[in-house]
């Protein structure tokens, strides 16, 4: 093995170089960023041991004055504390005679309450009544929902004054027959004989279904409404036995 002296030597020059530059350029600066990073700690840490001892000092100050005070102020406290007690006894009168004073007003409002309750309970009652027999007659048959009520409808009709009746047609309208449930042709044609029988003349009319009625017929114009129905019988007998409990009050 042959060695080259002159770039050994070389060699050695580039290390040597490059250990100064790394001593000038950066061991050089960190070591001093870390001297003055010391010193800065030092300095912090001297300065909260200063703060340290100034909070002990004003801590044990404050807790002397704090015994102070409280010494001093003992025989206020025991007079405190007995005008406390007077008061808490006056208090606690005042207080049963409002309690005495609401629970006879309560008194007076729960009779009131029972009362307001019957009337709720009567309402309920005849409303419960009327739901009751709505749900009975909605079981009829269809064969007997209609049938049986035009006659009815054309004596509701009979009974208007002529000029009611003139006017169910007035202004061009066209009245509707109400059923609940859909007309046959044939019913629907008994509808027209009795409105030409009733009025002596042949008068246009609509047909549409409300269920609302359970049974029977009512004929609607924006000018009178003639009613023969169930759900309007119910309805008026509703009303009726709401006006009997407000009026037994």
């Amino acid at each position: 093995m042959r060695i080259d002296w002159w770039t050994l030597a070389l060699q050695a020059i580039n290390a040597l170089v490059l250990i100064w530059l790394l001593a000038r350029f950066l061991f050089r600066p960190v070591a001093g960023i870390i001297a003055e990073r010391q010193k800065a700690a030092r300095a912090l840490i001297a300065d909260a041991e200063a703060a340290k001892l100034v909070a002990i000092q004003e801590r044990d100050r404050a807790a002397e004055q704090t015994q102070q005070l409280v010494a001093a102020h003992g025989e206020a406290m025991q007079a405190v504390a007995v005008e406390a007690a007077a008061q808490k006894q006056a208090l606690l009168s005042a207080a049963q005679a409002d309690a005495d004073a609401v629970r006879a007003a309560a008194q007076g409002e729960a009779a009131g309450a029972r009362a307001e309750q019957d009337k709720l309970a009567s309402e309920r009652a005849s409303r419960l009544a009327v739901d009751i027999a709505a749900k009975l007659l909605d079981r009829l048959p269809d064969s007997v929902r209609v049938s049986g009520f035009i006659d009815g409808l054309a004596e509701g009709i009979a009974q208007l004054p002529e000029s009611a009746r003139a006017g169910l047609w007035g202004d061009g309208a066209v009245p509707t027959i109400a059923a609940p449930r859909a007309l046959s042709a044939q019913e629907q044609q008994q509808c027209r004989t009795m409105l030409a029988t009733s009025l002596k003349r042949e008068v246009p009319v609509n047909f549409e279904v409300d269920s609302q009625l359970i049974a029977g017929l009512e004929l609607r114009s924006p000018h009178a409404v003639v009613r023969n129905s169930l759900g309007a019988e119910l309805v008026r007998i509703k009303e009726a036995l709401l006006d009997d409990s407000h009026a037994a009050r």
